[in-house]
């Protein structure tokens, strides 16, 4: 059975008839606006607010004809509305309700993106404490490093996340603002009050100054900042994925009771969500480039963004949505293997220490060339010949004249990778 995900909260955000609720409340709060001023009667308004709604299917056969979706959207309202009809959409022009609610669905969309970050953050937090000391092998262009713990990478990982919520919070101010100003921006027609007014209705700002439409340079910052977020995730899904290799097996994505990896191979267990979460990215970055591609636009206004908005922002949003949901799921149950860790850290028999091994000899009065020279003769035939390294420098008596065996035994110590752990995670804002 294929797979069908439904996000009621940010499908909900993105349905039609959402979009048409604001649209209308939009028109009603100018008719307010309006009202305030006294431009319109009170009991017009009155009327207006009881009697105005909308009919999906209505709109529908109507924009068959006129083909235009807010002339549509008026003339049903008008039909619902009666004579009083003739003060909804005053001095108004189409952009100032399209663009006014659309800033409401990506506001209502980024709190829903921010609650999950804060939850994926917590998790995270969770599993940095759990394995702050839990040691694993650091890698650099995939090939073994140093030791480090797998806590830490937790950390840099809740480190990142931090950073995401505050750039959506800033992507979600930007955005956070309505535009009632007329057909060029000028308020020919309007009042800036009737502007302030709907916007303070709406828990929006006013556009300090627009021109048909509120400016792109708003949309692309919140499509940019969603294309991050996802980059984040994938490079966390990446991560699992790799340390998922059979060669590795230091961590797991869960693999629930019944599942199958294979139609072919039944021994199959693959990272399924963080593949999943990987190739979604490519399509945020790819609306994150669109979307800055709409910031130019010609004079006051042209039509280029507008066909292109309607597929990229409702789709970026509920693509993060879902990006974040799997991906909780799999960092709050991922399987670690601690002991696979550990035997990572000794399959190149003591390698690992080479730097700690080479200081030692700096310490001791050796000049670095002389000192690397020394210890790469011995990494590399430990490595060309599968043997234990400290047993090669425990042979080797050029090296020995400088160090004691003593001195060695703290040299191969996984001591020293844990000692600034407790400062790093401090730094962190972590525990």
């Amino acid at each position: 059975m294929i797979e069908r995900y439904t996000l009621p909260a940010m499908g909900t955000i993105w349905a039609e008839e959402s979009k048409l609720k604001n649209w209308l409340q939009i028109e009603i709060a100018a008719c307010e606006g309006w009202a305030e001023l006294g431009h319109v009667p009170a009991a017009a308004v009155a009327t207006i607010k009881q009697k105005a709604d909308f009919n999906i299917e209505r709109i529908r056969t109507i924009e068959a004809e006129v083909h235009h979706d807010v002339i549509a959207f008026l003339t049903n309202v008008a039909e619902n509305v009666g004579d009083v009809s003739k003060y909804i959409h005053l001095g108004m022009t189409s952009s100032d309700i399209l663009d006014t609610g659309l800033a409401m669905q990506m506001r209502d969309s980024a709190d829903l993106i921010l609650g999950k970050l804060h939850k994926l953050r917590a998790i995270v937090e969770e599993k940095a404490q759990k394995y702050k000391y839990t040691l694993c092998i650091g890698r650099t262009h995939g090939i073994h490093g140093e030791p480090t713990t797998f806590g830490l990478k937790m950390a840099l990982w809740y480190s990142e996340l931090e950073r995401d919520i505050k750039r959506l919070e800033q992507a979600r101010e930007v955005i956070s603002y309505g535009a009632i100003s007329g057909a060029v921006g000028n308020f020919a027609h309007l009042n800036p009050q009737v502007e302030e007014y709907v916007c303070a209705r709406l828990g929006l700002k006013p556009c300090p100054v627009s021109t048909q439409i509120i400016q792109r340079d708003r949309h692309a910052q919140f499509i940019t900042t969603l294309a991050l977020i996802a980059s984040s995730l994938e490079k966390m899904a990446t991560e699992i994925r790799n340390l998922q290799r059979t060669e590795i097996l230091e961590v797991e994505e869960p693999f629930r009771q019944g599942q199958k990896g294979s139609s072919a191979m039944p021994h199959k267990r693959n990272p399924i969500m963080s593949e999943r979460v990987a190739g979604l990215s490519r399509v945020l970055r790819g609306n994150a480039l669109t979307a800055m591609e709409n910031v130019v636009l010609w004079h006051e206004r042209d039509l280029t963004h507008s066909s292109v908005e309607r597929v990229i922002i409702p789709d970026s949003c509920i693509l993060l949505d879902y990006m974040l949901e799997k991906f909780i799921t799999v960092i709050a149950d991922m399987v670690v293997y601690e002991d696979h860790m550990l035997d990572n850290i000794n399959h190149t028999g003591g390698l690992v220490f080479s730097q700690e091994l080479l200081l030692a000899l700096v310490g001791k009065g050796l000049l670095r060339e002389e000192a690397y020279q020394l210890v790469q003769k011995n990494a590399m035939q430990s490595w060309k010949e599968k043997l234990d390294f400290k047993q090669l420098i425990l042979a080797d008596a050029e090296v020995m004249k400088y160090i004691s065996p003593a001195e060695l035994d703290n040299v191969f110590d996984l001591g020293p990778y844990t000692k600034n752990i407790d400062h790093i995670f401090k730094r962190c804002g972590l525990k």
